[in-house]
């Protein structure tokens, strides 16, 4: 069974909005799955809504778990079990290939 590994790599800001600074639309992550030497990812990006009555945290006090957990709600329980379903299926066919290419028998 593979172990699932979210990753934020890059956040796209609005420079201001409503007085605030680096207010952030959009996430850019990889999910990644591994499986002993086994390993496989997928990348997207989620775009985030920015709800002045909400409250606010500013850039500089954001952590990855936060903006995970932002992704990870706006994707939903069924798009990740289908994302983690890909990737487990990715490195089953690593470690069993459905197609090989075997040596050519005269080489």
């Amino acid at each position: 069974m593979p172990a699932y590994t979210w990753a934020i790599e890059r956040l796209d800001c609005y420079p201001e909005r409503d007085g605030q600074a680096n207010v952030v639309f959009a996430v850019h992550w990889r999910l990644r799955a591994q499986d002993g030497d086994y390993h496989a990812s997928g990348y997207g990006s989620a775009g985030l809504t920015y709800d002045p009555a909400s409250p606010f945290t500013s850039y500089s006090s954001l952590t990855q778990e936060q903006v995970v957990s932002w992704v990870q709600a706006t994707l939903g329980a069924d798009q990740i079990a289908q994302m983690e379903a890909a990737l487990a299926n990715a490195i089953a066919a690593q470690i069993n290939p459905p197609v090989v290419s075997p040596p050519l028998p005269w080489a």
